[in-house]
């Protein structure tokens, strides 16, 4: 995990940002900084003791959509690639392959969790 994480201005210090409370925004930083190279955050509920957030605050990332939860308990940092560029030569991997085969990039860099239960099947009718 590197040691220098980079935020990008466009995502925290916009007023939906700002409108979180402060023990909410510091948690995102903490969750930034103990992301691995793609985003990935494999103990989130320790990030939050660490920084003396509340559960709540964590609710208040996902339903403001700042972080994407997975089902396995980790999340990931939704504007991860728009606040950091790793440098090919020092980039790792993220060990959370499943989770990161579960999303998508927008046009911004950002991920979209993609969801499966929203496919269907195409169906036949029979007359």
């Amino acid at each position: 995990m590197a040691q220098r994480r980079m935020f990008s201005k466009k995502i925290v210090e916009t007023d939906f940002f700002m409108e979180m409370s402060p023990t909410a925004k510091l948690l995102y930083f903490y969750l930034n900084m103990s992301a691995d190279d793609d985003g990935f955050v494999g103990n989130p509920k320790t990030i939050k003791l660490i920084s003396g957030a509340t559960d709540d605050d964590l609710k208040i990332l996902i339903a403001k959509q700042f972080i994407i939860p997975f089902d396995s308990g980790v999340v990931v940092i939704k504007d991860w690639k728009i606040h950091n560029y790793i440098r090919k030569d020092t980039y790792n991997s993220t060990v959370y392959k499943f989770e990161k085969s579960q999303l998508l990039d927008d046009d911004n860099g950002a991920y979209i969790s993609v969801s499966y239960t929203h496919l269907t099947l195409p169906t036949t009718e029979r007359v």
